[in-house]
């Protein structure tokens, strides 16, 4: 497999208030670990930062401009509740938007088979006129938008694995059946969506854990309901929203998993990727707030899309 990954110093330059868990740490803790010698084959590549129009595949004109104006000139600006953006966010947010159509991109032209997006902000909370959650702009909803317009997709499958339900993916989705949506987040928990009855129309696939739950129920909710899901989809695309504070040691939330399981279901995915969709496979950066688990479990995720 030829993996690509997609970075840029400019997600370092994303600032939040000091203490909040989506700082600039998670990929320096993420980039220490890519220094390993199993990672000497991934091709590193620089991600552009993208147009302000690609923001309009999924979002209305008016929340992009709500978010420019938004964004502070110095300091440290509160956007919502728990949404701070500084100078460098939002050319932080369009370089996420970037480099995951760079990658979306080179799947199709075949210059890689899969490709992971090490980004921040993360982008699956923003829904469609809303930012909220660490999200400004819904990252894979834009992704899954240019490939269905620049390469003629069908069929998109967004499998998000993150410990929070996407709300805003599914805002986005629901009444899209060219897009299926399948998730696995533990519930009760933020943002409060994602129960099993959420069904859009017959695209969303929700599947909650509850508090304390490991790999074991973890995997079954794939076995039993995400993967005959795609297997019935039969998704042309994959596009992951890759969170990884499902991990036992994040402190946002209480799933035991473990690297392991990330391993796992990366393999089963890529499984689903080879079978439908000619291996195109693009996989972006969510959450992870604990810097070990992340490092670990991001590390053996890029692995697995290494190998195959």
């Amino acid at each position: 497999m030829t993996t690509r990954l997609y970075e840029n110093s400019v997600f370092l330059e994303h600032h939040v208030p000091e203490g909040h868990p989506e700082r600039p740490d998670r990929l320096r803790a993420l980039n220490a670990a890519l220094e390993h010698p199993h990672f000497s084959d991934l091709e590193r590549v620089e991600a552009p930062v993208g147009n302000e129009d690609l923001v309009l595949l999924a979002h209305p004109e008016s929340h992009l401009t709500h978010i420019m104006r938004a964004m502070p000139e110095e300091g440290i600006r509160q956007i919502e509740a728990d949404t701070h953006a500084s100078p460098e966010t939002l050319k932080a947010a369009l370089t996420a938007l970037g480099g995951t159509i760079m990658a979306v991109d080179d799947v199709f032209t075949k210059k890689a088979d899969n490709g992971f997006v090490a980004a921040r902000p993360p982008g699956h909370h923003a829904e469609r006129t809303r930012a909220m959650g660490f999200c400004f702009f819904n990252t894979v909803a834009i992704a899954a938008r240019h490939a269905q317009k620049t390469h003629a997709v069908e069929r998109v499958a967004i499998i998000d694995f993150d410990v929070h339900h996407g709300n805003g993916t599914q805002d986005i989705f629901q009444n899209d059946p060219s897009v299926l949506y399948c998730s696995t987040h533990q519930m009760p928990l933020y943002p409060g969506t994602g129960a099993r009855d959420e069904t859009g129309v017959g695209n969303i696939v929700n599947a909650p854990l509850s508090p304390n739950d490991a790999g074991e129920k973890f995997r079954e909710a794939f076995k039993e309901r995400i993967l005959p899901a795609l297997d019935n989809f039969r998704p042309d695309f994959v596009l992951l929203s890759a969170g990884f504070d499902a991990h036992y040691r994040d402190p946002l939330a209480q799933l035991n998993l473990v690297g392991d399981d990330f391993d796992w279901v990366t393999g089963r995915l890529m499984e689903i990727a080879g079978k439908y969709a000619s291996n195109r496979l693009v996989s972006v950066l969510e959450g992870g707030y604990d810097l070990e688990g992340l490092a670990e479990s991001a590390g053996l995720h890029i692995l697995r899309l290494m190998r195959g």
